[in-house]
């Protein structure tokens, strides 16, 4: 079994071929962060502050449930976390799904792809969902990383 697994969340598939890139480029296993209540196309509408996603990421406190959690986690060493950038932070799925686990030294490697924002405070607001965890500064990725580019940024850890 791999040492190494690529968890993430994708909202409209361009994390997901992005996860699927890494995990592949340095053969690591794969885990789709699912809600447990999907998210439709109103939730994930931005310009409305009413929608699901505008509430959930305007509370830092939120915590979407999860569908299901990986029974595995304590056999991997790294996880690379992936997601999209929303609110210039990850959405708060995220910080669920670390919350989730104990990672008791254990590497964590955020990523995330963006429609044109950085990684803002992202590392700042993933921090207490990690602990006992190393968390190391995250990158952005365009949905058409190559997977050599890919290979080299993820063989730092």
């Amino acid at each position: 079994m791999s040492k190494k697994l690529v968890a993430y969340f994708s909202a409209s598939g361009i994390t997901a071929k992005v996860a699927e890139r890494l995990s592949e480029s340095i053969g690591a296993d794969l885990h789709e962060i699912t809600p447990k209540v999907r998210y439709t196309e109103a939730d994930l509408d931005w310009r409305d502050k009413n929608s699901r996603s505008s509430v959930e990421m305007s509370n830092p406190a939120s915590r979407p449930e999860i569908e299901r959690i990986r029974e595995n986690m304590a056999d991997y060493e790294t996880i690379y976390v992936g997601f999209p950038i929303w609110w210039y932070i990850a959405p708060t799925i995220i910080n669920t799904f670390l919350e989730s686990y104990d990672l008791t030294g254990k590497t964590i490697v955020p990523f995330a792809t963006s429609g044109g924002s950085g990684m803002g405070k992202t590392i700042e607001m993933l921090q207490p969902s990690c602990k006992g965890a190393t968390l190391v500064e995250g990158k952005l990725f365009k949905s058409d990383v190559s997977k050599q580019e890919l290979t080299t940024w993820a063989d730092q850890w």
